[in-house]
C-alpha cells in the first residue's frame, strides 16, 4: 500500500462561520482572516494505492462552476488535481474508485466535469462510492444544507451509472486495509475512511475535524446540522485517536497535513503536525 498527499488548492470561507461560537479574538491566532473576515482552506485530497486499485478520497471544488459561483470562495493555489496527480506518476484515468466522504461541493465538486456542454463523471474509470442515507440526505436536502448540495454534482454520478453505496454501519470494510466509520453530527452519515498502513493507523477527518484549530471540543463550525451531535462524536474520536496514537489526515488546514492529539489538563489539544510524508 502506497499513501500519498494530493494538494488541488484554496478556497476561503468566512471564519465566523467556520468557528461557530468561538470568539474571533480566540480563533484567529491559529486561522488568521482577511480584510472580509475569509479564512485560507486546503482542499486536501487523499489518494490510496493498494493492491490493483487506486483510491481518491474526495475530489475538491472542481472547476466547472460559473465565475459568479467562485467569486463566493477566492480559490487561489498554483496546484490542482491533475498536477498533484503527475507529480506522484498518475493520471485521473489511472483512479479507480472515487470515495466520498459526503456531498457538500467542495468535497464533490471535482467528481464531474463538463464535457462540450455535458456533465459527465471526471474519472470515466472509477467507481464512485457513497452510501444510500447520506445520499438521500443530500437528493432531498434541508434548507439549510441545500446551498452545499448542488445537484449538478449528484444527479450526474447516478446517472452515469458509475455509482456504488458502501453500508452505512460502522467501521465496515471498505477493503483489505480501508474500514469505514461514521459521522452524523456535520452532516447525515459522513464517511471517514480509517486506513491500517503497517500496523498503525490513519484516518481522514473530512470535517470532522477541519484543521488543527478546531480539535478543541466546542470549536464546531456553524454548517454542522447537529453540533451537539458534533460534540459527542469529537469526544470519541478524539479519546480513541489519543489512546491508540492516530495520525490524522486534515482536508482543510492550510498548513497542517496531518496531526496528533493529546488530552491535557484543559481538554484535548493538538499534540504534533507533520507532513503525510513524514509520517510514512
Amino acid at each position: 500500500m502506497n499513501l500519498y498527499s494530493i494538494d488541488t488548492g484554496f478556497f476561503k470561507l468566512d471564519g465566523g462561520a467556520m468557528f461557530g461560537v468561538v470568539p474571533k479574538s480566540i480563533w484567529q491566532r491559529t486561522n488568521p482572516a482577511d480584510e472580509r473576515n475569509m479564512c485560507t482552506w486546503a482542499t486536501r485530497l487523499l489518494l490510496i494505492e493498494e493492491d490493483t486499485r487506486l483510491i481518491l478520497v474526495d475530489t475538491g471544488i472542481g472547476n466547472k462552476q460559473g465565475d459568479k459561483f467562485f467569486s463566493h470562495y477566492y480559490r487561489h493555489g498554483e496546484a490542482t488535481l491533475d498536477s498533484s496527480l503527475a507529480t506522484h506518476g498518475f493520471h485521473r484515468d489511472d483512479i479507480t474508485d472515487v470515495f466520498l466522504t459526503h456531498l457538500h461541493f467542495d468535497h464533490v465538486g471535482g467528481a464531474i466535469t463538463r464535457e462540450n456542454g455535458l456533465l459527465v463523471p471526471a474519472f470515466k474509470n472509477a467507481t464512485y462510492w457513497s452510501n444510500k442515507q447520506h445520499w438521500d440526505w443530500a437528493l432531498f436536502p434541508n434548507h439549510r444544507e441545500k446551498p452545499s448540495f448542488l445537484q449538478e454534482n449528484i444527479i450526474p454520478i447516478y446517472d452515469s451509472g458509475q455509482l456504488r453505496f458502501v453500508e452505512a454501519e460502522d467501521g465496515v470494510s471498505f477493503s483489505a486495509n480501508i474500514k469505514v466509520r461514521f459521522a452524523y453530527g456535520h452532516t447525515d452519515a459522513m464517511m471517514l475512511p480509517q486506513i491500517n498502513y503497517k500496523g498503525r493507523t490513519l484516518l481522514y477527518m473530512a470535517d470532522l475535524l477541519p484543521s488543527a484549530g478546531h480539535i478543541p471540543l466546542p470549536y464546531v463550525m456553524s454548517y454542522d446540522v447537529r453540533p451537539l451531535t458534533t460534540m459527542e462524536e469529537r469526544k470519541n474520536y478524539w479519546q480513541e485517536a489519543v489512546d491508540h496514537d492516530y495520525a490524522l489526515f486534515l482536508e482543510h488546514d492550510p498548513v497542517n497535513e496531518c496531526c496528533t492529539i493529546q488530552l491535557t489538563d484543559k481538554g484535548y489539544r493538538l499534540k504534533d503536525t507533520f507532513s503525510l510524508a513524514e509520517w510514512l
